[in-house]
Formats: structure tokens, C-alpha cells, sequence
């Protein structure tokens, strides 16, 4: 059953304060150029307050939101170009909607595709629904009386840190505490702007007959897969161990499919958080794209494919974006990073490799924002329309991994019946 979301009313917020002349013009960096032309999506869900009604609820959170974007400016500004955004206070749209269903009855089966309105926009079509701002938010209330804020962010200026640290403030602001100021400018001081065109998904949007579904691995279960890695020269982290048996998986699931009936070479790359790995270290609170797409080289298999193998490999992968790596970006040799991922999307597009892409956000603490009724219950995102992409996020209890899986529907009818793949899925999520 889809949820419907019916509109009550719809608004703009702009800051309280208006930005001053000499900020309003921001510029892009380098990696903000090349981030991909659509909107990262968060949803919050609240159970139901029994302190706070919907109404405050809603004043709060435009008092608050009007207050904080003071500080994050570009959010509410237009994108010139692909470098510049015009900080003009035009402010973020603010859409309150209720939902007639109790959020208990979505909660307990959380389908990717039943939950699309309860964002105020279409997070990879804009477009469609002529959504032109950086930033734009959806309050919609339950019969229950819980919520699920829907929060879309233009990946233009904001990666899932940026997300992350905009909500944090937000949430502190209608709490009254004290702001927690931006870097804003960090990124195209160290990464400033280049004339370049490029776009990394050109050719792989919008494929046919794919299919979203999550998958749960709690913390006993990561421990388990761990150890089953493991050795007395290699120890996995959490997101190097699942994403190794998801890679794994897959490929049976290719296999499974293929006419040759063997495992198909394939490359995965992991989105890297960079902001920790610079010499010059970012602040956690630096505003813009700081990741880069850490790409395998192509690995063919002869035979079974090994788990260990695929975990050493993803450890190489991710490794690879250090401080030589980053100097690169950050210099003239940048047109060599660009030609191996240039190298990279042709493999897939033109030669049909498939490239296993991942992105984790287990570590944003989205379950610590609390506007003043108390912390999420469920915070989740949605799938982006690319086949093998692969989305973590963390688990509420613990320290689990929830796995949203793109696939084909061919290879996802394998891949959920894989039986190594089940001995570590919890069921009980």
C-alpha cells in the first residue's frame, strides 16, 4: 500500500536575518562540481508526544529552521552555474501534510517505495515537480499523532555529513541551545573551482526493471561475519565486512543469471567520507561534498569466490584515498583522478562491467536529533534509481548495519536466497 500524503499548507522560511552583501556569492569546490545534480533524502520519524502538539511542533521548527539557515545561507540561495550560489534569501519551502494511516503500520513493514510523499520533492526526478531551491522540508503528521520529517538537501552543496551537521544544529535551535556554527568555506579553499564538465552518472539513471529492498545485520551478527573474515593479518571493520558479503552475493546472483554460468569480473567503489584524511583536517561541521569515490580496480574470479579475498580487496579500495590520493585532488595532478574515474564509468556504461557502489552513513548519529520531543524512532533514506548501489545506514539499538540493496529484480530473486547472505541477516529488526 503507498502512502498518501495530503497537503495542508505550504510556506517558505527565510532567515531571520537577511545575508550580507559580501557573502552572497558561494562558491562551489571542485567536488561540489562534480556531486551528482539531485537531492540527498532524510527522513525522520517521532513517535506521537504526548507533551507537544502537532502545532507547536510545526512553529517550532520554522522558528528554528528561519534562525539557522542565517548561519547555512547557501541553502536558501539558487545555484548559477556549476560553481556559484547566489545567496539571495530566497528561502526553503516548508510543507506541512497528514497522512491517513497510524505510523506503527508503516514501521512495521518500512517499503522503500510506500513512503515517496513524505518528501517534499522527488529526490532524483526534481525536475518533475519543478523543485529549483537547495533545500527543502516536509512535515507530515500520522493519525497517531507521530511524525516523519522528509528533508531533501541539493547534493550540489551537501553530502550526508553536511546533512547530518545541518540537522544536528537545527535540532539544537529549536531546543534553545547554542548554534553550532558551519564551516562553509573550507571546501573551495582547499578544493577551489575548476571549468570542468563531467558527469559520474551520465548513462546510468533511470534503469529499468530494478528492484530497492533492506536488509538488517544486527551487532552479534556483524561479529559473527567479522570473525568469519578475519585473520591473524587482516581485522575487517563492521562496513568492510558486510559490504565484502553483499559484493560477494551479488556476484553468486550475477552468476546465477549469466548464460556463461560463471562469476562476471566486477569493480566496487566505496564514497569516502575525506574530511578525517586530509593533512590539513576538516572540521566535521565543513559544509559541502568532502568524499571521493575510492574505485577497485577490475577483479575477475577464477572458480568460488572468496569472502576473505573481497574483504582484503574492499579494505585496498577504501585505503586508496589517502594523503597521496588527496593530494592529487587538491593539486594539478587532479585530471589523473578524473581520467581513472572517467576510466571507471566506461567499464560500466560502455563494456558492461558492473561496479558494486557503496556508500555508508552509519556514523552521522541521525538518531541524536532531537528538536525537543525526544530522538527518532527510525531515521532512513531512500534507494537512488541506479542498479547496484547499496546505501548503510545505522540501526537504531546497537551497533547494526541496515543495507539498502539496488539490484536488478533478476539477480535480487538470488541475492535474498543466499544462504551465506542469510546466515548473517537479522530477521528480528
Amino acid at each position: 500500500m503507498e502512502v498518501k500524503a495530503e497537503i495542508v499548507s505550504k510556506s517558505t522560511i527565510k532567515p531571520s536575518s537577511t545575508t550580507p552583501n559580501k557573502l552572497r556569492h558561494f562558491k562551489l569546490s571542485l567536488i561540489d562540481q562534480l556531486a551528482p545534480p539531485f537531492y540527498v533524502p532524510i527522513l525522520l520519524f517521532y513517535s506521537a508526544s504526548d507533551a507537544t502538539t502537532t502545532k507547536t511542533i510545526s512553529q517550532k521548527l520554522k522558528a528554528s529552521l528561519s534562525e539557522v539557515l542565517t548561519l547555512y545561507y547557501p541553502f536558501c540561495g539558487t545555484l548559477r552555474g556549476n560553481s556559484t550560489v547566489e545567496c539571495n534569501d530566497e528561502g526553503v519551502v516548508f510543507t506541512e501534510c497528514r497522512v491517513p494511516m497510524e505510523l506503527s503500520s508503516l514501521l512495521k513493514d518500512p517499503d522503500l517505495h510506500q513512503i515517496h510523499h513524505l518528501f517534499p520533492c522527488d529526490p532524483y526526478n526534481p525536475a518533475r515537480e519543478t523543485m529549483t531551491g537547495n533545500m527543502a522540508a516536509q512535515l507530515n503528521q500520522f493519525t497517531c499523532g507521530g511524525l516523519a520529517l522528509g528533508v531533501c538537501f541539493s547534493h550540489k552543496i551537501t553530502d550526508a555529513s553536511t546533512a547530518s551537521s545541518f540537522l544536528t544544529s537545527w535540532a539544537a535551535t529549536s531546543r534553545g541551545n547554542k548554534l553550532i556554527l558551519p564551516q562553509l568555506e573550507e571546501a573551495a579553499l582547499v578544493f577551489p573551482p575548476r571549468k570542468i564538465e563531467m558527469s559520474l552518472i551520465r548513462g546510468m539513471m533511470g534503469h529499468k526493471n530494478i528492484v530497492t529492498k533492506r536488509f538488517v545485520f544486527n551487532r552479534t551478527n556483524i561479529s559473527r561475519l567479522k570473525q568469519k573474515l578475519g585473520s591473524f593479518d587482516f581485522t575487517p571493520t563492521s562496513v568492510e565486512a558486510v559490504t565484502a558479503l553483499i559484493w560477494k552475493s551479488s556476484l553468486e546472483a550475477a552468476k546465477a543469471n549469466s548464460e556463461e554460468g560463471k562469476i562476471p569480473a566486477s569493480m566496487i567503489s566505496h564514497a569516502v567520507n575525506i574530511r578525517s584524511r586530509m593533512a590539513q583536517t576538516f572540521s566535521e561541521h565543513s559544509m559541502g561534498n568532502l568524499w571521493q569515490q575510492a574505485v577497485s580496480p577490475v577483479v575477475e574470479v577464477e572458480g568460488e569466490v572468496g569472502l576473505r579475498d573481497l574483504g582484503e580487496r574492499v579494505r585496498e579500495t577504501i585505503r586508496k584515498v589517502e594523503g597521496k590520493y588527496l593530494s592529487m585532488v587538491e593539486g594539478d595532478e587532479f585530471y589523473k583522478v578524473m581520467e581513472c574515474l572517467k576510466e571507471a564509468r566506461t567499464m560500466v556504461a560502455e563494456k558492461g562491467v558492473p561496479c558494486y557502489s557503496f556508500s555508508s552513513w552509519v556514523r552521522f548519529g541521525f538518531y541524536e536529533t532531537d528538536f525537543g520531543w525526544g530522538k527518532p524512532s527510525y531515521v532512513r533514506t531512500i534507494g537512488v534509481p541506479i542498479k547496484n548501489v547499496v546505501i548503510f545506514m545505522a540501526t537504531k539499538v546497537g551497533d547494526g548495519i541496515e543495507a539498502w540493496i539496488t539490484l536488478t529484480s533478476r539477480d535480487m530473486v538470488h541475492f535474498e536466497k543466499n544462504p551465506e547472505l542469510l546466515q548473517f541477516v537479522s530477521f528480528d529488526s
